[in-house]
Formats: structure tokens, C-alpha cells, sequence
């Protein structure tokens, strides 16, 4: 009878081949910090595969919308925010995220959310 490949042993084995699932997407981190990052979701209980990701988008949309939107938001509220996410939830996120890393990680980390916050400028903060 002849012999089996190892490949092909290892390929129908059970656990042979893991998926990561989601993995982040963030344009301006490195490959270490995207690592770091992929490490917390799978190993902390409040976060999922695709979370941080998730929150820097939701985020960074937000703080682009125009400023009557933004002010209609502060006041009111948003009904939508059940079903598509709270912006302020996912920044509150980026924050315990920023602190969890590597202060190498959340530097990279900081200056991408910095950047979202200061096109909002203003807009992104509690009126006085």
C-alpha cells in the first residue's frame, strides 16, 4: 500500500488547519500592533474578533458627519445607534484598547484615533 503524504495527513487531520476569523483592518498600524491587537480580542472576554477594527470605522465616520448632525446626536440622541453602534461606546472602546496594549502599539494606535478627533475637531467634543 502506498504511503500517504504528510501534507495530506496534517490537511484532513482535526484542528489541522485554524481560520483566525476576522481579522483587523487598520490602515496605519504595523504588523506588531495589528498582532497585539488580534491577541486582546481573542483573549479578553468584552472584545470579539473584529471589534477594534469595527470601532476605529465607526468612529472615525461619525466624527466626519456634519455638525448639525453631530449636535442633533448630543441633544436627542440617535435611534439608529442600537442597531449600527454607539460612536461613543466605540471611542470609550479605543481608549480601554490604547491602555491594554504595548505603549509602542498604543502610540501607533493613539495617533490614528487623534486623527479622527481632530477632523472632527470640536464637533467630536461636548459643547460648553
Amino acid at each position: 500500500m502506498p504511503r500517504r503524504r504528510p501534507g495530506r495527513n496534517r490537511a484532513g487531520a482535526a484542528g489541522g488547519h485554524r481560520t483566525t476569523g476576522a481579522r483587523p483592518v487598520i490602515d496605519g498600524l504595523s504588523p506588531r500592533a495589528l498582532s497585539e491587537i488580534i491577541g486582546l480580542e481573542r483573549t479578553r472576554n468584552y472584545l470579539r474578533p473584529g471589534d477594534v477594527s469595527a470601532a476605529v470605522a465607526l468612529w472615525k465616520d461619525y466624527v466626519h458627519q456634519p455638525e448639525r448632525a453631530l449636535w442633533h446626536d448630543y441633544e436627542w440622541g440617535n435611534v439608529h445607534w442600537d442597531c449600527c453602534g454607539d460612536p461613543l461606546e466605540a471611542r470609550a472602546l479605543l481608549d480601554t484598547v490604547m491602555q491594554a496594549v504595548s505603549p509602542r502599539s498604543a502610540r501607533e494606535l493613539r495617533k490614528i484615533v487623534s486623527r479622527s478627533d481632530s477632523a472632527g475637531g470640536a464637533r467630536s467634543r461636548e459643547p460648553t
